[in-house]
C-alpha cells in the first residue's frame, strides 16, 4: 500500500472525531464528557484485545501505559478542563496549534529536519482553524488555555513516542491500538467515577451515541491513526488532525443549523490548502546526501 492510500485511511480518524461534538450535544447526557471518553476508549480497547489476541510483553507493558496515558488518559481530562474554562471555539483554536508543536518535538526527539514549506503549512493550518472556530466574542482564560495546550502537547508527545518506539514484530495494528485504548480507558475509569459518576438515565439516543464513539471514533479511528503515525512522517497525521474542527463546524451548520460566515469559509479553504501543501512537503523524499539515509517506512507514491 503506497503512502497516499495510507494517508487517506489515516484521515478517516480525524474525520470521525469531527462528529464527536455533534454526537455529544445532540445524543449524550450533559455534564459527562469523561464518561464519553471512557466509553470511547475502554470498550473499544477490550474488543481490540479480543480480536488481536496479543498482550504486551516485557517493556511494552510500561510503554503501552505511557502511550495510552498520553494519547487518551491525559488528553480527555485536560480537554474537559479546557471545555469548562473556555468557549469551544477557543479550545479548538488552541488545539489547532498541534502541528507546530509536533514539528518542534519531531526535531528534538526524532531529529527530523524541519522543512520550511511544512512549517509554513502548519502555521497556515493553525490560522485557518482559528478563522473557522473563533468568534468575535471569544473570551480567554489562562487556566483554560494551559489545559488546552497541555492536552494537545500530551497527544503530540504520544504521537512522537508512538513513532519512535514503533510496533513490536508480529503485533497487528488492531492489537496495538487495543493496548493503548485499554490503558487510556483504565486511566480514565477512576477519574470518571470520582469526578462525574454515571448519569441517572441513559436513553436509546445516548446508547447509539456511545456505540458510535466507541466503534467508529474509538476502535476504527485509533487503529488507523496509530498505524498512520508509524507509516507516515509524523507531521503528516499531525496536519490531518486539523480536519476535526472543520468537520465539526460543517456538521454544526448542516445538521444543527448553526450560522456559517464568509470568514469561516476562508478559514476552511486555508486549512485545505495547508493540508495539501503540507502533505506534499512531508511525503516528498529527502534529498540524497553523501551519508546513507534510513529507508522510509513506505515507498513514495508515483505521480
Amino acid at each position: 500500500m503506497n503512502r497516499i492510500s495510507v494517508l487517506l485511511l489515516t484521515a478517516l480518524a480525524p474525520l470521525s472525531w469531527g462528529t464527536t461534538y455533534l454526537v455529544t450535544t445532540e445524543l449524550l447526557p450533559a455534564g459527562h464528557p469523561l464518561l464519553a471518553g471512557l466509553l470511547r476508549a475502554l470498550p473499544a480497547g477490550l474488543v481490540a484485545l479480543a480480536i488481536g489476541r496479543t498482550l504486551p510483553s516485557g517493556g511494552w507493558w510500561l510503554k503501552s501505559l505511557v502511550l495510552g496515558s498520553l494519547n487518551i488518559g491525559a488528553f480527555f481530562p485536560l480537554l474537559f478542563l479546557a471545555a469548562e474554562r473556555l468557549p469551544g471555539g477557543v479550545a479548538a483554536a488552541v488545539a489547532g496549534a498541534q502541528p507546530m508543536i509536533l514539528l518542534g518535538m519531531s526535531a528534538l526527539v526524532l531529529r527530523d529536519r524541519i522543512r520550511p514549506l511544512t512549517a509554513a503549512a502548519a502555521v497556515a493550518g493553525t490560522g485557518g482553524v482559528a478563522l473557522v472556530v473563533l468568534g468575535p466574542a471569544a473570551q480567554l482564560d489562562a487556566l483554560g488555555i494551559l489545559a488546552a495546550l497541555g492536552g494537545v502537547t500530551a497527544t503530540a508527545l504520544g504521537m512522537i513516542l508512538t513513532k519512535r518506539w514503533g510496533r513490536p514484530a508480529g503485533v497487528g495494528p488492531v492489537a496495538y491500538a487495543g493496548w493503548q485504548l485499554t490503558a487510556g480507558g483504565l486511566v480514565l475509569l477512576p477519574l470518571t467515577l470520582l469526578l462525574e459518576g454515571v448519569p441517572a438515565t441513559i436513553d436509546g439516543g445516548a446508547v447509539l451515541g456511545y456505540v458510535w464513539l466507541g466503534s467508529v471514533g474509538g476502535l476504527l479511528a485509533y487503529t488507523l491513526w496509530f498505524r498512520g503515525i508509524q507509516l507516515l512522517p509524523v507531521v503528516a497525521p499531525g496536519l490531518l488532525a486539523l480536519l476535526s474542527p472543520v468537520v465539526a463546524t460543517l456538521l454544526g451548520t448542516l445538521v444543527a443549523g448553526e450560522s456559517f460566515t464568509p470568514l469561516q469559509a476562508l478559514g476552511i479553504a486555508l486549512v485545505l490548502v495547508a493540508l495539501v501543501v503540507g502533505q506534499l512537503a512531508a511525503l516528498r523524499p529527502p534529498r540524497r546526501s553523501s551519508t546513507p539515509a534510513r529507508e522510509p517506512a513506505l515507498p513514495a507514491s508515483r505521480t
